[in-house]
């Protein structure tokens, strides 16, 4: 079991285009690894508020989101900390309003996450459609490994889903990305 416990969500829309990169993000880490106790790793999809319980008692949250760099398609981005409170300032992801308020009641509520990471590529569209664009979508594998790099940071080593017990291993982490 992983104490303090962490959550890892995705956010977006499956059906507009780029916007569903968290969530796919997050569907590629459940087919592909098995996390420890006090380890979760979720598809918030476009829920928003409705997140909210999950948030209490989680120590460290890690969002896999689209977020609006005004860079290029396909750019990376990890904020944390301070970081996160800038860009909430702007505009950041087509979810910024969704993510700020269910942070924000989480933390009126008093158990807002005391640490947070955000990793997200720039989106080349998001409008009605199932594809991420050729760009957002050579990323998704960069965005997985981002996830395993944070997990690693944290002390989180996660599972190929066929390991026996005792004989676990650490799955490939390209550490350059992030």
């Amino acid at each position: 079991m992983i104490d303090p416990a962490i959550l890892v969500l995705g956010i977006g829309n499956l059906v507009m285009t780029d916007d569903g990169v968290g969530v796919r993000v997050i569907l590629s880490l459940q087919d592909r690894y098995r996390f420890p106790g006090g380890v979760t790793v979720m598809d918030g999809g476009t829920l928003g508020l409705d997140l909210l319980h999950y948030l209490d008692g989680v120590q460290r949250l890690l969002v896999v989101d689209a977020v609006e760099t005004g860079g290029v398609a396909g750019t990376l981005v990890r904020l944390a900390g301070e970081e996160l409170n800038i860009a909430f300032r702007t505009k950041l992801s087509p979810h910024q309003m969704g993510l700020q308020d269910l942070l924000l009641v989480a933390e009126l509520q008093g158990f807002a996450p005391p640490e947070m990471v955000l990793l997200g590529v720039q989106p080349g569209e998001i409008e009605m459609g199932i594809e991420l664009t050729p760009a957002v979508a050579d990323q998704v594998e960069s965005l997985v490994q981002g996830v395993l790099v944070e997990l690693a940071r944290w002390g989180v080593i996660p599972t190929a889903p066929d390991t026996p017990p005792g004989r676990e291993e650490s799955p490939p982490v390209h550490r350059r990305l992030w």
